[in-house]
């Protein structure tokens, strides 16, 4: 029998990516020598201090600078409207989200639509969001959503009771630091929750009926970093180690978003997390071994080398091994 065809593939990330530790300064020095002068930073009240210390710097070199620290949870429209107001009367000519997912999806959001006189909703609706004139930087605080490496993003709307997701172009960063400093002392639920969805990023990735070749390299190699290394980040929130490590799992997974995407567990996340008001990360690990249960005998090769990649034993054959 002739091998399968590779099929085509597009994949939509970011500019420029720098991972690492004390990569949130070499965001102010990178920034630092653009032409940009007014900066909107969206962050959480966790980290306000901590991010204007650090961009200090900035303002010393005549950058403006507004810090919105209103984002709590997962966003809601309203949260949008009330942000991107905020920065159109700032007059932003730059964005940058420092957060978990919600943050950066917001900063996503904003940024893309700042200079779009047409609302939110009519450009999901007629799928009219294809470019951005804002530049847009992300730093991600968690290691989960992998918005930072994505052109998704996500809100609730309270009109329709939904979460919906955007996917364009236009989501996709100029530039994304990946700085696993930034998730020393993320709390252990908060750990595991985004660790989760990081790692179902990259095991719907892999398993996916449109994956591809080069998807598969990243999903799989994700799988491999956040299963040995989740549990260690969860049982010590300073274990740098274990945390380069998710961090670089998340960033493997971020990168299937577009080129992929996700599938059931994720479809059925949304409805779940909207009406019973569930993190989108434990919502997701709450569906992911039932939708695997179910797909399994779809997918008994993949679901082995899933398996495998986890750290659990392997078995006589594929079959044993993926059950």
């Amino acid at each position: 029998m002739a091998d399968k065809r590779i099929g085509n593939i597009t994949a939509q990330n970011p500019s420029k990516v720098v991972f690492g530790n004390k990569s949130f300064a070499r965001f102010v020095d990178d920034f630092g020598k653009t032409s940009y002068k007014r900066l909107y930073v969206l962050t959480i009240a966790a980290l306000k201090n901590k991010v204007e210390k650090e961009l200090e710097k900035l303002t010393l070199l005549g950058v403006t600078i507004c810090v919105n620290d209103t984002i709590a949870a997962e966003p809601l429209f309203q949260d949008y409207q009330n942000i991107l107001i905020e920065a159109r009367e700032f007059k932003a000519d730059s964005v940058v989200g420092i957060g978990g997912g919600s943050v950066l999806d917001t900063a996503k959001l904003v940024a893309a639509t700042l200079n779009n006189s047409t609302g939110l909703r009519e450009i999901i609706a007629d799928n009219s969001l294809l470019k951005r004139e804002t530049y847009l930087a992300c730093l991600p605080t968690t290691s989960g959503t992998g918005s930072e490496m994505s052109p998704n993003a996500i809100f609730f709307d309270p009109e329709s009771n939904l979460k919906i997701g955007v996917i364009s172009p236009a989501l996709v960063t100029d530039a994304t630091y990946i700085d696993p400093e930034l998730t020393l002392g993320v709390p252990p639920a908060v750990t595991a929750a985004t660790g989760l969805d990081a790692l179902t990023h990259c095991i719907e990735a892999y398993v996916n009926k449109f994956a591809h070749p080069i998807t598969d390299l990243l999903a799989l190699e994700g799988i491999k970093l956040i299963g040995k290394n989740l549990p260690n980040a969860f049982a010590d929130g300073n274990n740098i180690e274990a945390r380069e490590k998710v961090a670089m799992g998340s960033m493997y997974g971020g990168m299937c978003l577009g080129p992929v995407n996700t599938a059931a567990v994720h479809a059925l996340a949304y409805p779940l997390g909207s009406k019973y008001k569930i993190s989108h990360g434990v919502s997701n690990a709450l569906l992911l071994p039932f939708v695997m249960e179910f797909n399994l005998e779809e997918a008994i090769p993949k679901y082995a080398n899933v398996a495998r990649a986890i750290g659990i034993q392997a078995g006589l054959s594929d079959k044993e091994t993926a059950h």
